[in-house]
């Protein structure tokens, strides 16, 4: 497995190794022994698969309490996935980084807790995995607005489709500061 350490200190982008040959291809996405190895030592608790339409945009969200890491990966399609730092006291507060995730490319992108994560959709399809440290919970849940113009997030759609309470989430800046981490 390569491990490729992002400019944000904690994100993780890995690429598995793939097996494949004429039948198709083989690939473990998950091993507690060797992902601990890479840096990712997490209990994880619940997995979740998503689909959605090209110029969806889920995000950004996050958990606080009951912060999640989350090991996201595409199985089918491509997104742009973005993680945005809101720890207060990271020197990296509010900046962002983004990497496309795709069934052709097999990567995984850690976002451990500290951080907001969003994506759209880029293929005509995409079924994006979710494996995650801490069980969702609606009541810690909050969102940042995808076109914060403090963060600068550069999104390669101009125009997702969002759903209503995704449309209607505030800046990071309008967020209550105890709610961050």
């Amino acid at each position: 497995m390569n491990i490729l350490r992002c400019p944000l200190d904690g994100l993780l982008l890995l690429e598995p190794r793939v097996f494949g040959d004429a039948r198709g291809f083989f690939m473990e996405t998950w091993n507690r022994r060797r992902y601990a190895e890479a840096g990712i030592d997490a209990d994880f608790v619940q997995d979740n698969i998503s689909v959605s339409r090209q110029g969806i945009l889920r995000g950004l969200h996050f958990q606080n309490p009951n912060a999640q890491g989350k090991l996201v990966s595409v199985l089918q399609g491509e997104v742009f996935d973005v993680a945005v730092d809101i720890r207060r006291a990271s020197p990296t507060f509010g900046k962002w980084h983004g990497t496309r995730l795709s069934s052709e490319n097999k990567r995984q992108f850690y976002i451990p807790p500290g951080f907001a994560h969003g994506f759209v959709v880029l293929s005509e399809q995409a079924m994006f995995h979710y494996k995650c440290t801490r069980f969702y919970s609606p009541a810690d849940e909050l969102a940042i607005r995808w076109d914060d113009p403090d963060l600068g997030i550069e999104w390669p759609l101009q125009n997702p489709r969002l759903s209503d309470k995704d449309a209607r989430a505030p800046r990071l800046r309008d967020l209550p500061p105890e709610r961050l981490f």
